[in-house]
């Protein structure tokens, strides 16, 4: 299949349309100031559930900006790694978004996070595209958990000409450690998501190399129970789904004096 077509598209006027909106990792304050104005002028309020009747993650960060009056919609994503069951909830979602948006109504659908950083939005951009290209359809951009890790922690994310790399935590050891080895030689931070169960063979990879002190682990950031800390403090076994690492090797040269 040839890749998709992508234009710059202006601000969509106020009416008939759809905005995908970041509502960040957790915190309602960290919504932008877009996100909240897309919201109050929605007639209806998507948001995705990873089971019938769930209340959905996204929603929950939303629900100090969503008022009784508005329709609320939830979209089921199920949580698997088959194929099949996420292309026909993607398909699903974008039919259904666009027929809200056919029957003249101001639709938002809410994406825990930023819109375009691994997200199921990106998805049913793309089904929209496809399916339903005359969909009116506008993103507003949300912050990501990297940023707000690390601004919790007052930890220097990138600096001057250093690259970041965001990214899935590998799935074998030996991939990590290549990855590890690559970004040490580019002088690059690593931001590793979704950790999960992974952490049990991440951390004592970590320590034999010395980077534990380096790293930082964040777990739920945002929400109220979250978790900023050194990864040299955080024990092993199964972290959540929703933690992760970010990983610095090294310094620029230069460096604000002592």
């Amino acid at each position: 299949m040839p890749p998709p077509e992508f234009t710059i598209a202006p601000v969509a006027p106020a009416g008939p349309g759809l905005a995908l909106v970041g509502v960040g990792p957790g915190d309602p304050e960290l919504l932008t100031v877009a996100a909240v104005r897309a919201i109050a002028a929605a007639d209806l309020v998507a948001y995705p559930v990873a089971r019938e009747g769930g209340e959905g993650m996204a929603a929950a960060i939303a629900a100090p900006w969503i008022t009784p009056s508005q329709r609320r919609l939830p979209l089921l994503f199920p949580m698997t790694e088959a194929v099949e069951p996420r292309r026909l909830a993607w398909r699903a979602a974008a039919d259904s978004l666009a027929a809200a948006v056919a029957e003249g109504l101001a639709v938002v659908l809410l994406c825990e996070g930023d819109v375009s950083l691994f997200a199921t939005s990106s998805y049913v951009l793309l089904a929209l595209r496809r399916f339903h290209p005359a969909c009116p359809v506008r993103l507003v951009p949300g912050i990501s958990a990297v940023a707000a890790a690390a601004a919790a922690a007052s930890w220097p994310l990138a600096l001057q000409r250093e690259a970041l790399m965001i990214r899935p935590t590998p799935e074998q050891p030996a991939d990590l450690e290549a990855l590890l080895d690559q970004a040490a030689a580019a002088g690059v931070v690593l931001a590793l998501l979704k950790l999960g169960a992974r952490w049990g063979w991440v951390r004592p990879l970590l320590e034999r190399r010395g980077l534990l002190e380096q790293a930082l682990f964040a777990r739920r950031v945002g929400w109220p129970d979250q978790r900023i800390a050194s990864a040299a403090s955080v024990a092993g076994g199964e972290a959540p789904y929703f933690a992760l690492l970010l990983i610095r090797q090294g310094w620029p040269a230069v460096l604000p004096e002592d």
